[in-house]
């Protein structure tokens, strides 16, 4: 994901500071980063059905029980699975804290392995959003999609130019923020989090409909121009100018990836089934998609896009195949496995201390975070009257469908708090703003779906 590009911009100072800790990861610490993994993936799986069990009984969706799961796990509850962000460290976790006293770790051992097991966390977590971008990219009807094109890009812009300009204007009119800081929480809003409302929208049915295709095709959309405005506010954050070629750039890479994988769709999906047919062992069809699905996701990320577009390109490619039947049913036993720990991750990433108005800290940055809910969740919600030339269309819930930031908005959030363009009322009212927009989406979005199914359709009169 495009995280590790913007944090080259602040990682020189990181890396020199935990050089000390990551040297002390020697051959013999292995095993024990290994078990503080198997603890922390037994914890995420129990946590993760347990809450979307719950979810399911009380008729909401289960990726909202899963994110719920892990806010419980994470930190701001019980701190089983939480990483080495902000001030946290490996005795603040429960697991690691586990770890140590079996193994008699010395404190810079425990942070050393702390550090490597989290890591391994994360990595899973990207692998199972980038599979699941993979899914939706096979449960996706190209045709459709490029039906809705001109709609999905029009509320794509909509749904960042929008927030992004109320959101900077209105912090340096009513809160008299400075502009590179205005500049970067705007940004922080322009986000959407396609992996939790496309996961809404499959577990809904209604990912084929025209609201589903419009939200799906928008939120890649928004992904693209995420990364631009992300590339804009960093270099604005390090050196307070624009880099022009380096936005230039994005936009040229951005457009040739995508509409060059749909244009070559053809020629990968006879490449596909030429290698399939000839292949006789086990595995011979889920091998092969995995393999195209990581080299686009490596192709995007290569050219610094987002590995999750290149996954969902390659699902769209292969769905237009003869195996894509038979490619989703077993690929779902795979995404059962590893997309769970994206959602319980971004749960767990939530810190709902930000909250606690009795932190006199947390005081200045809540009222301007609600300033930021507001303008977040409007700027995406107007994006349904965007939609022209679809008459019925729901949208409501195509605004609904765009509201959730997810891990993206904490994307800025970090970058910003790291450059030190954020100071620590904005970095807390992003948070909030992240969490509440993820958390409320999901439920949401169930409600105007199921409200436009209970309308009746308009009775014809004799004379049609």
């Amino acid at each position: 994901m495009f995280l590790k590009e913007a944090l080259i911009l602040w990682n020189t100072d990181v890396v020199s500071m935990m050089s000390p800790l990551l040297a002390a990861v020697t051959p013999e610490y292995s095993p024990i980063i290994l078990s503080g993994v198997l603890l922390t993936l037994i914890v995420i799986f129990i946590a993760s059905k347990i809450g979307s069990e719950v979810a399911r009984k009380f008729d909401f969706s289960p990726v909202l029980g899963e994110l719920v799961a892990g806010v419980i796990v994470g930190v701001s509850a019980f701190h089983l699975v939480i990483f080495p962000e902000g001030e946290l460290a490996g005795a603040d976790s429960l697991i690691m804290t586990l770890v140590q006293a079996l193994n008699h770790l010395s404190p810079a051992g425990i942070e050393a392995v702390f550090e490597s097991q989290s890591e391994v966390i994360s990595v899973l977590a990207e692998i199972g959003v980038i599979i699941l971008l993979f899914e939706i990219g096979l449960e996706s009807d190209l045709r459709q999609l490029k039906e809705v094109g001109v709609q999905a890009i029009v509320v794509a812009c909509v749904g960042v130019a929008l927030p992004f300009a109320a959101g900077t204007v209105g912090l340096m009119v009513l809160f008299h923020v400075a502009a590179i800081p205005a500049i970067f929480c705007g940004a922080a809003l322009t986000a959407t989090s396609i992996g939790i409302t496309s996961k809404v929208l499959t577990e809904l049915g209604q990912l084929q409909s025209k609201e589903g295709q419009i939200i799906l095709g928008a939120a890649v959309i928004d992904d693209v121009l995420g990364i631009i405005v992300l590339a804009v506010v960093a270099s604005l954050a390090k050196t307070g100018e624009i880099d022009v070629t380096n936005v230039i750039y994005l936009i040229v890479s951005a457009t040739i990836f995508l509409i060059g994988s749909i244009l070559l769709g053809n020629f990968f999906n006879t490449s596909f089934t030429a290698i399939v047919d000839k292949l006789k062992t086990r595995g011979n069809i889920i091998i092969p998609a995995f393999t195209f699905a990581f080299l686009m996701a490596f192709l995007a990320n290569a050219i610094h896009l987002e590995a999750i577009l290149g996954a969902f390109a390659a699902g769209l490619v292969l769905d237009e195949t003869e195996e894509r039947n038979e490619l989703d049913e077993l690929i779902k036993p795979i995404a059962d496995l590893l997309v769970p720990i994206f959602f319980v991750t971004v749960g767990a990433r939530a810190d709902l201390g930000v909250l606690n108005p009795t932190v006199p800290e947390n005081r200045a940055g809540l009222l301007i975070a609600v300033f930021l809910v507001v303008v977040a969740v409007i700027g995406k919600l107007v994006t349904g009257w965007a939609v022209f030339g679809i008459p019925g269309v729901n949208r409501w819930a195509i605004g609904v469908g765009m509201i959730p930031r997810g891990e993206v908005g904490l994307v800025f959030a970090g970058i910003g708090a790291a450059s030190g363009v954020l100071d620590k009322p904005l970095q807390v009212s992003i948070i909030v703003m992240v969490i509440l927009t993820t958390f409320l989406a999901p439920p949401f979005l169930r409600v105007a779906f199921d409200r436009a199914a209970e309308v009746p359709a308009p009775e014809k009169s004799l004379g049609e």
